[in-house]
């Protein structure tokens, strides 16, 4: 294909395919949120989901694509491509339906509501509970296997312990995307670190200099908060009644929570996502025979299919424990269907590239570079509805620039997360946002104010560049938030743009416009 003039011709010679127009770019990502702010806003609840809003949006990017000279076979092919590469995430979230199902009936999950209640405080529960599933996150790579295990559990302490749902859904998604970032096990990480061509452990070191002051300050928060609660809100009632139903209907004992070992072991095991999963269902649907009596094979195929149904006698335990079960996943699979297809599509027919194409070469401050990274994330995730799109996209688009300002790679790779990974789980029509929102039980409009570490990140992230700190030079050299720089390790990059990097930062040394490295 050849480009002439923002018009490129294909090599048959058969049509012409240009870029669209920055009206045409616009159409689609317009018309979805506008649909997207009528179905959430005014339908009188008549509709309240993303599907139909998708769809419509899908249809115009595909006459925006005819438009410019694609083929439906040619939009076809983009949003196929896209849904190949979501495929395995998309059989892991089947899977994990069935994680969720087999640890309850195990007495996993309500083993760690009960001990939670007995030993956690209204006062302890939001700092010490967000660090718990940090650590969980930490080791299984995935912020959707911890929500939908043990942040599942928490969501039922904190009602008992008379603390708001939204505040409680927040410290858990703030708990799992921390430990999601920092992990070499996480998708999201290797992806970042894969795209922005660094090593992961360099980009994880960059990931701390960001998420890890953010961290402790979203504790410091979440203790603040945590002071406050029980002086309005604690009913001790509320939870002997979670803890009388739970203790009456599951076989406790603390060996039931060996199957949250399981998942650990496996991730540090490395093994590959899809089949760690089925050994920790395996794990789950085992402990469930011997600690539960679940002998039925019938009965368990169902539970694992539909989702448990449990009668406790307690309304509210009976609800928080119906959770889980592969049929329970296909709402989400579905919406994911659509996103990660208007994601293609748009990909497909040059709507980001003609939107975000020009925006680098007017930029010429490691502020503004940081600041456009991370807009062009956040505008990918919730316009292509795709987290893996939020870091994929901008990294190409970007890349030169930080190596034209000096700048080492894995300074591209953090900026990529501190947007593109935390930002994705805020839109209820994302991936993410479907799935945080299924297994939390409400939008993430309403918890995502209260997951401070999403919440905060970029902004600190924004702010310290803006001011000439906390950067990764392209020499190894780190300027910290006090504005020291220091000589430290030489991040990975692709030989050429390493070089091109060093000798960039020389020359903007030279002209101080970079920071010399301190004795």
């Amino acid at each position: 294909m050849k480009s002439l003039g923002g018009i490129y011709m294909k090599n048959e010679g058969q049509k012409t395919v240009r870029m669209p127009s920055i009206v045409e770019a616009f159409l689609p990502i317009i018309a979805m949120v506008c649909l997207m702010v009528y179905v959430f806003n005014f339908s009188d609840e008549k509709y309240d989901a993303a599907h139909m809003p998708l769809v419509v949006a899908i249809t115009i990017a595909c006459i925006v694509g005819g438009i410019c000279g694609h083929s439906f076979s040619d939009m076809l092919e983009g949003m196929i491509e896209r849904l190949t590469a979501t495929l395995e995430a998309i059989l892991i979230l089947l899977t994990v339906g069935l994680l969720i199902s087999s640890f309850m009936i195990s007495g996993t999950i309500p083993a760690v509501i009960y001990y939670g209640l007995k030993l956690l405080t209204p006062q302890l529960f939001l700092p010490v509970g967000c660090m718990l599933i940090a650590v969980v996150s930490l080791a299984c790579g995935s912020s959707w296997t911890a929500t939908g295990t043990i942040g599942i559990a928490f969501m039922t302490i904190g009602v008992g312990l008379g603390i708001s749902p939204a505040l409680t859904a927040g410290m858990v998604i703030s708990g799992a995307y921390v430990g999601d970032k920092f992990s070499p096990l996480s998708d999201t990480t290797n992806l970042a670190a894969g795209v922005s061509g660094t090593g992961l452990f360099d980009h994880v070191t960059a990931m701390v200099s960001t998420t890890g002051p953010v961290f402790l300050i979203s504790l410091v928060i979440y203790g603040i908060l945590g002071s406050r609660i029980n002086v309005v809100n604690y009913d001790p009632t509320i939870a002997q009644g979670i803890e009388d139903a739970i203790a009456a209907n599951f076989n406790l004992n603390p060996i039931v929570l060996l199957p949250i070992v399981v998942i650990v072991v496996v991730c540090i095991l490395r093994v590959p996502g899809l089949p760690g999963v089925i050994i920790s269902v395996a794990t789950g649907v085992l402990f469930a025979v011997i600690f539960q009596g679940q002998h039925n094979l019938a009965d368990l195929f169902s539970i694992l299919h539909y989702g448990p149904s449990v009668e406790t006698g307690n309304e509210f335990v009976d609800k928080a424990l119906a959770k889980g079960g592969m049929d329970h996943q296909m709402w989400t699979v579905n919406l994911i269907l659509l996103a990660v297809s208007f994601g293609g599509a748009l990909e497909k027919c040059g709507s980001v590239e003609r939107i975000f194409g020009n925006i680098k070469h007017k930029i010429n401050s490691v502020g503004g570079l940081v600041f456009a990274t991370m807009l062009t994330s956040i505008f990918c995730d919730a316009a292509m509805c795709d987290q893996f799109l939020g870091i994929g996209v901008p990294a190409p688009l970007y890349d030169t620039k930080y190596d034209e300002l000096g700048l080492a790679r894995n300074m591209l790779s953090r900026t990529l997360e501190d947007a593109g990974t935390l930002w994705a789980c805020m839109f209820p029509w994302t991936a993410c946002g479907a799935y945080q929102s299924g297994v939390l039980g409400m939008n993430p409009f309403v918890y995502f104010p209260f997951a401070f570490v999403n919440l905060l990140n970029p902004i600190y992230a924004c702010v310290t560049a803006f001011m000439g700190r906390n950067i990764f030079w392209a020499d190894g050299s780190y300027t910290n938030v006090f504005g020291k720089t220091k000589m430290k390790k030489v991040a990975g990059a692709p030989e050429e743009a390493h070089k091109y990097a060093v000798a960039q930062l020389e020359k903007l040394r030279a002209e101080g416009k970079a920071p010399k490295v301190n004795a």
